[in-house]
């Protein structure tokens, strides 16, 4: 072992002549401890909140969405742009839809809504919050005896179906601004459809405002006759949605273009990402902290340790080799309460993922328990950024005690 590791270790195990010293070295430890804890645990659930997000978002949402400028009517050749983009490598499944805007009535009530044509048969593998269950519902006309003939069927999210006041088998009536012209003016499209089942995103927003039907059903009522609003893709890798995304507007050309689902949810996710980053801040100061009281310790140290300094220097000890006592002691209380801290910050984290003791209020968040990732990276970028701290800590009393002059110490020690 080099000497100044050694006599750094003597230093840490040998009894202070000065209590207050080795007291300020426990909460140097103790701080350390505290804060990569505390951040670990915090850098967790967010990465689970995000995670939990985006996998919500993405159940409902596409990856890609093709869409194409023109008339708002949408665009006829879906058929053979769908044919195309399922052969593009990376992409799983793609499926057309309409969107609009449209007024849903029953006889509980009346509300707005996000209309969705979608094609049955190729939807279930583009929106995974759609069963294939449901969604195969939709092919079959539904009727009662005392309702009069079969009906088309509708899916409607969970919470809008308590806003309406109806059950699955109950009847709904769907109201158009694109209605037909008459000589009294504009007269919104109609039609009754069957509530066949359910969706549930768990996010309140696409559960109290989206209703799908069938794709030709929503053609006769939006008068779009054979065309649609745009095409919607799911690829293998979520993270190559924005380079699929690329190739496939390349590939068709003008007047398509393309939109991947981190720029449809850029603000977002740029929300939670900045969240993120000012959090590890925060919680950093706590190290920044715990790094004071050991450059203090240390200090300390220099000054009760001035005569043993001295003696080091006139037998030959050189400046480089005082500085590595001290950032050596340094650095053991900082590796210390990081390992410390990265070990209690990963227990917490394993005993919140696997019981879920903290319970949040149903009616504020859209998850009951506390969702926790805990990456590699994010762990290794605490313990970096701890690790970091507490050696800028040790540099300046470690370049004091090699500053000292031996003669002027022995006299004066």
């Amino acid at each position: 072992m080099p000497f100044e590791y050694f006599i750094g270790a003597r230093y840490l195990r040998a009894k202070q002549k000065q209590a207050f010293i080795s007291l300020i070295t426990m909460l140097s430890i103790a701080g350390v401890t505290v804060g990569v804890m505390a951040l670990i645990i915090v850098i967790a659930v967010m990465a689970g909140f995000e995670s939990d997000l985006k996998s919500r978002i993405l159940s409902v949402e596409s990856h890609i969405v093709v869409m194409r400028h023109g008339p708002s009517n949408g665009f006829t050749d879906y058929s053979k742009v769908t044919g195309w983009i399922d052969q593009v490598a990376g992409v799983k499944a793609a499926t057309p839809f309409i969107l609009s805007q449209i007024m849903i009535r029953s006889t509980g009530g009346m509300t707005g809504a996000v209309l969705r044509g979608i094609d049955p048969n190729s939807s279930a593998k583009v929106i995974t919050s759609i069963s294939q269950s449901a969604a195969s519902a939709l092919n079959t006309s539904v009727g009662h005896a005392t309702d009069g003939p079969p009906l088309p069927g509708i899916v409607l999210g969970k919470e809008l179906m308590k806003n309406l006041g109806v059950v699955v088998g109950d009847t709904v009536q769907i109201l158009s601004p694109r209605g037909t012209i008459s000589p009294v003016g504009l007269i919104p499209a109609m039609k009754r459809f069957r509530v066949v089942g359910l969706f549930e995103s768990g996010m309140y927003e696409y559960d109290g405002s989206l209703a799908y039907i069938r794709l030709d059903e929503a053609q006769k009522l939006l008068h779009m006759e054979n065309a649609v609003s745009g095409i919607e893709v799911r690829v293998h890798d979520v993270y190559k949605a924005g380079e699929i995304s690329r190739k496939i507007a390349s590939g068709l050309g003008f007047p398509y273009w393309c939109r991947d689902w981190m720029q449809m949810n850029r603000n977002l996710f740029s929300a939670l990402k900045l969240e993120k980053n000012v959090m590890f801040i925060i919680l950093a100061l706590i190290i920044l902290v715990a790094a004071f009281n050991i450059a203090s310790s240390l200090i300390m140290m220099v000054m009760e340790k001035t005569k043993d300094i001295a003696i080091l220097k006139a037998m030959g000890a050189t400046d480089k080799s005082i500085r590595r006592i001290f950032i050596f002691k340094g650095m053991t209380i900082g590796v210390t309460g990081t390992a410390i801290g990265v070990s209690l910050g990963f227990i917490l984290c394993k005993l919140l993922e696997r019981y879920k003791f903290i319970e949040l209020p149903g009616d504020v968040y859209y998850i009951s328990k506390l969702p926790v990732l805990l990456k590699t990276f994010d762990v290794v970028s605490i313990a970096t950024a701890s690790l970091v701290i507490c050696f800028l800590a040790t540099l300046y009393p470690a370049r004091q005690a090699s500053r000292l002059d031996p003669v002027e110490a022995i006299r004066y020690g």
